[in-house]
């Protein structure tokens, strides 16, 4: 059996999740990664994606994150989150009419910096309706 771990996963709202865990997945910005038990050391940025936490206690946990950084360090591991939402309290007619909604502000931009945060957030938030599985 894998060895537990506290994992503490934070928004600027609240301390969203904290228990022991035997595996976290993290949308890092590189790519997805998997902490484990006596993790090397590690700092790192992560992009919008889904943190799929297996509990020690069974079963596991999915939270989606629109980016954040985590922080590694012995037997304990910290995600700081920009925003944060368990999978579960997703809504998928929501999430439809803020991508359409996106999808017309990057139309309308009159600028680049516009147009690359319009863009930014629509990829966001499609990421967001992946989650989900749709």
């Amino acid at each position: 059996m894998a060895e537990a771990f506290n994992f503490e996963l934070v928004s600027p709202e609240r301390l969203l999740f904290s228990e022991q865990v035997t595996a976290v997945v993290v949308p890092g910005s590189d790519g997805y990664f998997t902490v484990m038990a006596n993790h090397a050391p590690l700092m790192s940025t992560i992009r919008p994606g889904v943190v799929e936490a297996t509990l020690a206690s069974g079963g596991t946990k999915k939270i989606f994150v629109r980016g954040g950084f985590v922080d590694v360090a012995g037997s304990s591991f910290t995600l700081l989150a920009e925003q944060a939402m368990p999978v579960e309290e997703l809504n998928a007619d929501a999430i439809a009419a803020q991508i359409k909604d996106a999808e017309d502000d990057v139309t309308d931009a009159r600028s680049d910096a516009k147009r690359e945060a319009a863009t930014l957030k629509l990829n966001q938030l499609k990421e967001l309706k992946a989650a989900l599985g749709h």
